[in-house]
Parts: structure tokens; sequence; C-alpha cells
């Protein structure tokens, strides 16, 4: 480009000093024919130019032109190419986080189905124990001999030949379920843990598979970690978990389970339990209180579990 202006500037000057030249020669001398055809090659050579620069902003025209038009195409590729990598990006991320729920329902499950194996497995132990004590009640009370005298009859009149009184069986009789359980939980809000320990196992053992003993469960998992027998205190929320998942003490059965496991230094158990509470009760203020420990421990709670 900058060349043919170049070019264009020298044949427009030789043009103009040939005419000028022309012009200013002395009338006096005949114009000649060479001096004419000198004059008719200047005005070619001027016409010639005079295309060469039309021909020239034409073509820098179409060049200027393709050059906006490759610009748009560059920016408009440049749009399409961030928007491709910003919808991946969020694809990533809804996958991610699908995987993640997708995750917690599959450990969610598993958590259920051993749930389901230790309550079948402590519901055949009772009605194991129950048929033991039907079978002892059912028994006839031992007699002080070896066997009838000879000759014996029935209605004998000595002392004790009839056999036990009715009523006076051996079988400890059972303590009422609401007051003893009451009882229990009075104790343990006055700090009088040995008293209300026996007042809950007192339920567990004459009322094994009534809910209220999932209740007393929880309070022998609550008295162990008051006292800072974490593994006891872990071993009787278990029993809440896998005995009586729908009592309402479950959730906090298994928040003070997760406290208990941190207490003990397991802390990926303990988070993994706290995980798994905010999983199967999220609008629970147990699951509130997961959360916040597991926020106070830096721990990522998935968006599922934000709920």
């Amino acid at each position: 480009m900058h060349i043919s202006s170049v070019t264009h500037n020298r044949l427009l000057a030789a043009a103009v000093l040939s005419f000028v030249f022309l012009q200013s020669a002395p009338r006096a001398h005949a114009v000649s024919k060479e001096i004419v055809e000198l004059q008719t090659q200047v005005q070619q050579l001027v016409d010639m130019v005079q295309r060469l620069q039309s021909t020239l902003d034409a073509k820098m025209g179409v060049l200027q032109h393709l050059a906006e038009q490759t610009a748009d195409e560059a920016n408009q590729m440049t749009t399409a190419v961030n928007a491709m990598q910003q919808k991946l990006n969020t694809q990533n991320d809804a996958t991610g986080g699908k995987l993640d729920t997708v995750s917690g329902q599959v450990q969610s499950l598993n958590d259920s189905v051993d749930e389901l194996k230790a309550r079948i497995a402590k519901l055949d132990k009772t009605v194991h124990d129950l048929q033991t004590q039907l079978q002892n009640m059912q028994a006839p009370p031992a007699q002080p001999g070896a066997g009838p005298m000879p000759g014996a009859g029935p209605m004998s009149g000595a002392p004790g030949a009839g056999g036990a009184a009715p009523g006076t069986s051996g079988a400890q009789q059972a303590p009422p379920l609401q007051e003893t359980l009451q009882a229990g939980e009075r104790d343990y809000d006055a700090g009088r843990y040995d008293v209300a320990q026996g007042e809950f196992q007192s339920v567990l053992q004459f009322y094994p598979l009534d809910d209220l003993a999932g209740t007393a469960q929880f309070y022998l998992g609550e008295i162990a970690y008051q006292q800072k027998d974490y593994a006891a205190a872990i071993s009787d929320y278990n029993a809440v978990l896998e005995g009586f998942s729908g009592n309402a003490k479950a959730p906090t059965a298994q928040l003070h389970k997760g406290y208990a496991l941190l207490a003990e230094n397991k802390r990926d158990e303990g988070i993994h339990e706290l995980r798994s509470l905010i999983q199967r009760h999220p609008q629970t203020p147990e699951a509130r209180a997961a959360r916040s420990k597991l926020n106070g421990m830096g721990v990522k709670i998935t968006p599922t579990m934000a709920h």
C-alpha cells in the first residue's frame, strides 16, 4: 500500500511538471509534432494513474470490509466459546451435586438396611427370650420330694403336700411402665444417675418391645455420656437407632452419638454420623445442630444437606 502511494505521487509530479513546461514554452516557437505526442502520452499517463488510484481505493475498501468481517466473526467465536465454557462449568457443578446426592442416598439406603438387619436380630432375640420366660412360667413348681409317697392320695392333709399356693410364684412382678419411666427421668434431671439407671433398666427388662423402652435406652446413653463413658454411650445410642428408629429420641441419639465419636477422636466416624443425621432428618433441630457443628469444624456440607 505504501509503495503504490509513492508511485502514484511520483507519476502525478512528473505529469504536472511536463504540463507546466509545455505551457511555459514561448509561443514564438511552433508546437511540434513531438510535443503534441508528448502531451498525449502525459495525458494517458495521468488517466492511468487515476484509474490505478480508483482500483487501489476499491481494493482497499474490499480489504477493510473483509478485515471488519473477520474481526466480527472472531468476536462471535470468542463469545460462543465463552458461553460453551460457562455451560460446561455449570453442567460439571450440577453433575457433582447429583453425584453427592446419589452418594448420600446410597449411604442412607445402606444404613437403613443395616438398621433393619439389626432390628430383625434384636426381634429374634426378644422372641427367644419371651419364649424362654413363657416356658419357665408354664413349668410346674418343683416338689420337695423325689415323688409321691406310696399310698398317698391326692387329698392328703399333710402340710405342703399340695405344692405351692396360687400367686406365690417366684417371678418378679413388673412395675408400672409410665410411672417407672417418669421416675427415671426425674432422677436423671436431678443428677441421681445411679437411681435413674436402675429405673430405666427396669423398663427395658419388663417392657422390651414397648416404644418407651427406646426412650429408656436413650437415657441410659445420656447417663453414660454425662459420665464421659463415651464407648458405653455409643453402644446405648446404637441400641436406640437399631431397635427403636421410630422413637422420638432417635434423632437426638444419633446427634449425641456423633458427638461421642468426636469426643473419642474418631473424627471420620463422627462426621459420617452427623452427615447421616442431616440426610435422614433434615428439618429437625438436631440436623441444624449437626450442620452448625460441621461448619465449626470446617467440614463441607453438600447442597442437598443444607436444606
